[in-house]
């Protein structure tokens, strides 16, 4: 008997804290992290870097693989290797393989760079998205935020994604200021 009293107790207490919390429309909180980068001031910035290390490293590519491109040329034109000699030849094969296996590397290298890159970018914009979150949270008195990402289902409402862009925004406003009032502190 005191079992069940026990657990018909322990069953109202936790169903008396998930309906209030569940009551409560400011208990919980939606961000789209996805959103989040995209739309964010930080988000753009860190892109537009993203994408100018991407289109330096590919046109690098570009013009390794055009020279691999042009000694394959020549290396298929039966009139022109026909007036190599024999050392002109093997030095053309070696150009090729040594171009070729340059652009192996280079290529391994970029998708690595490129990873990195990315890592560090969501590393950075996911603790500036958190930081962000906790501000709303304290300031809207929000007891949960959690990443769209999360949930099967959410209503809209309780979408918080441009409240915590805005305090990303005017973070990311301050810290730009700092950095330009001491430059020296931002190259660190």
């Amino acid at each position: 008997m005191k079992k069940n009293f026990m657990k018909a107790s322990i069953a109202a207490i936790a169903l008396t804290f998930s309906s209030t919390a569940f009551a409560d429309n400011n208990s919980f909180g939606i961000v789209n992290f996805t959103t989040c980068i995209t739309d964010s001031k930080m988000g753009k910035d860190e892109q537009a870097s993203f994408d100018n290390l991407k289109n330096q490293m590919a046109s690098h590519l570009e013009e390794t693989e055009k020279q691999l491109n042009e000694l394959a040329a020549k290396f298929n034109d039966a009139d022109y290797m026909d007036g190599l000699s024999p050392e002109a030849e093997d030095e053309l094969k070696n150009k090729i393989r040594n171009l070729n296996e340059e652009l192996m590397r280079t290529q391994n290298q970029y998708y690595q760079v490129l990873n990195q890159a990315n890592m560090k970018i969501m590393q950075v914009i996911g603790a500036t998205i958190n930081t962000a979150s906790e501000k709303v949270a304290k300031d809207k008195k929000i007891h949960m935020i959690v990443n769209k990402d999360a949930c099967f289902f959410y209503n809209p409402n309780m979408d918080i994604t441009n409240l915590v862009i805005a305090e990303m925004d005017k973070n990311y406003e301050i810290e730009a200021k700092k950095n330009k009032a001491n430059p020296a502190q931002s190259a660190q």
